[in-house]
C-alpha cells in the first residue's frame, strides 16, 4: 500500500508529507556520470536508459528436462506404439537436424529442434524395451517452450534512467552480455555534528559530556545511500566554528547534512548562521520525534548554492528525520525516480495517549504469530532512546491528537524500505 496519510498538523509546523514533497521538488539532480563494472554497480543510479542488445531468449528453448516432439507425429502413431528417441539435445547445443517422426531427449535451456512443437516433462514419460517413449496425459502445442524474444526484443528498453541497480537488474544486464554501465557519480555530502558537549567514542567522558552517536549513524546511512562522505567532525557551538565548517562544506560538497544546534535555544546557532550565509526553506515539521528538522541552502541564489539539511540533535529524532525526509532529498539529488513511502495497516497491541499537534512515529516490532500482524512497542519511545530504534522493525504512524487503542488498525511503515 502506498499512502500519504498524516491528516492533521499544528498550524505553525509543516505537515510531514508536505515537507517530504518540498524536499523532493527542491532537489536538482547532479549531472556527472561515470562508467563502472557490474561488480561495482550495486546501489548506483543509472544515468542512461539501457536497451536490449539481444533477443531474450535468443532462440526457442526448453523450459524443463524432458522430450521434444511434434504433436502430429505422436497423434499419428498406432495404438501401443511410441516415438523413437532420435537425438540428445543438451543446453548450449547448436542448430539440430529436423526431427523425422521421432523425439529428442532435451534438457532445460537447450534449443528446440526444428520440427518439434512441444516439450513433455520427463516425469510424464515412460520408455519401453525398444527405446520408444509413451506419454501420460494430454498434450498441447507450445507446452514448455520458451519462445525467442518472449522476455525482450533487441532494442527494447531493459532499464530506464534513474533506476537504482540491485542484484536482479545487474543479473539482467549480465544476461545480455553487458559488463559495464554508466551511472550517476556519487553525491558528495559534508557531514558534521554540532555541540560543545559532544566527544568522539573511545575518549574518556567527563560529567555532562555525550558521545557523538549521530555522526556515526549518519555516516553509515549516507554510505548505504551510495554517497561520498566528507566527515567534518564535531563543530563547537559558536557562529565562528559553524562559518568555518560551512566554508569547507560549500567548497567541497554537493549537500550538507548537520545534526544538532537547529532548535531555538541560546546555543543553537545553525539557523542563524544559515540565514546569514544563504536562506531557509522551512524549519519545523509536525512529527514526533523530529520536529526541529530544517532545510535551507548556503550561498547566493543568483549563483551556485549548496543545499543544507539540519537534523535534530536527539539521535532517534535525527534517524527519523533522515528516513522520512532527508533520504528522499538525497535520492532526488541522485536522479533516482521518486517513490511513495510504503505502508500497510496493522493492529496495535498496546494503548497509548495521543500526541498533541504532531503525527507520532512509534518504534515497533511485529508479532506475526497471530491471525493479523500485531505491532508492539520496541521499547522506550524517547527521542534520545536508541535501544528501541535498534530493535524496531518499523514505525506505527499515529495521526496528531489521536489515541492508540489496542486492537485498532494503524499505518505501519516497514524499515527495510529506507535501506533501498
Amino acid at each position: 500500500m502506498n499512502c500519504q496519510c498524516a491528516e492533521t498538523a499544528t498550524p505553525d509546523l509543516l505537515d510531514l508529507f508536505d515537507a517530504r514533497q518540498r524536499l523532493i521538488e527542491s532537489a536538482h539532480p547532479i549531472q556527472g556520470v561515470e562508467e563502472v563494472s557490474l561488480e561495482q554497480a550495486v546501489g548506483r543510479v543509472l544515468a542512461n536508459t539501457v536497451s536490449a542488445p539481444l533477443d531474450m531468449p535468443g532462440v526457442d528453448n526448453s523450459a524443463m528436462d524432458g522430450y521434444a516432439l511434434c504433436l502430429a507425429d505422436y497423434q499419428a502413431l498406432d495404438d501401443g506404439h511410441g516415438l523413437p528417441i532420435l537425438q540428445r539435445v543438451p543446453a548450449g547445443a547448436g542448430v539440430m537436424p529436423q526431427l523425422q517422426k521421432g523425439c529428442s531427449r532435451i534438457f532445460t535451456g537447450a534449443p528446440i529442434p526444428m520440427g518439434a512443437d512441444l516439450v513433455v516433462p520427463q516425469e510424464r514419460v515412460t520408455i519401453d524395451s525398444n527405446g520408444h517413449i509413451h506419454i501420460e496425459g494430454a498434450l498441447t502445442v507450445g507446452a514448455n517452450i520458451r519462445r525467442q524474444g518472449e522476455e525482450s526484443r533487441t532494442g527494447e528498453r531493459l532499464l530506464k534512467a534513474g533506476e537504482c541497480l540491485n542484484a536482479a537488474s545487474i543479473a539482467l544486464l549480465a544476461s545480455h552480455g553487458i559488463n559495464t554501465v554508466t551511472v550517476k557519480r556519487r553525491l558528495r555530502v559534508a557531514l558534521l555534528s554540532t555541540g560543545d558537549e559532544l566527544i568522539a567514542p573511545g575518549n574518556d567522558r567527563s560529567p555532562g559530556q555525550v558521545y557523538d552517536s549521530n555522526r556515526f549513524m549518519l555516516h553509515v546511512l549516507l554510505t548505504q545511500a551510495q554517497c561520498e562522505v566528507l566527515d567534518l567532525g564535531i563543530i563547537a557551538d559558536s557562529p565562528q566554528s559553524l562559518h568555518h565548517a560551512f566554508d569547507q562544506a560549500q567548497a567541497n560538497a554537493d549537500v550538507v547534512v548537520c545534526t544538532g544546534g537547529v532548535s531555538v535555544g541560546e546555543e543553537d546557532h545553525v539557523r542563524a548562521v544559515l540565514e546569514k550565509r544563504g536562506g531557509l526553506h522551512f524549519h519545523g515539521v509536525a512529527m514526533k520525534p523530529g520536529k526541529p528538522f530544517a532545510f535551507g541552502y548556503l550561498g547566493d541564489a543568483s549563483c551556485s548554492i549548496t543545499p543544507l539539511i539540519a537534523l535534530p540533535g536527539n539521535p532517534v529524532a535525527s534517524l527519523v528525520g533522515w528516513q522520512f525526509l532527508a533520504l528522499a532529498f538525497i535520492h532526488a539529488m541522485q536522479g533516482r525516480g521518486s517513490t511513495l513511502l510504503q505502508c500497510y495497516p496493522v493492529i496495535a497491541g498496546f494503548s497509548r495517549s495521543r500526541s498533541r499537534g504532531r503525527s507520532e512515529l512509534l518504534r515497533v516490532v511485529l508479532d506475526g504469530a497471530r491471525e493479523h500482524a500485531v505491532a508492539e512497542l520496541a521499547g522506550g519511545q524517547g527521542s534520545h532512546m536508541l535501544s528501541a530504534a535498534s530493535q524496531a522493525q518499523g514505525y506505527l504512524m499515529v495521526n496528531a491528537d489521536t489515541d492508540v487503542i489496542a486492537g485498532s488498525f494503524y499505518h505501519y511503515y516497514p524499515l527495510h524500505q529506507f535501506a533501498l
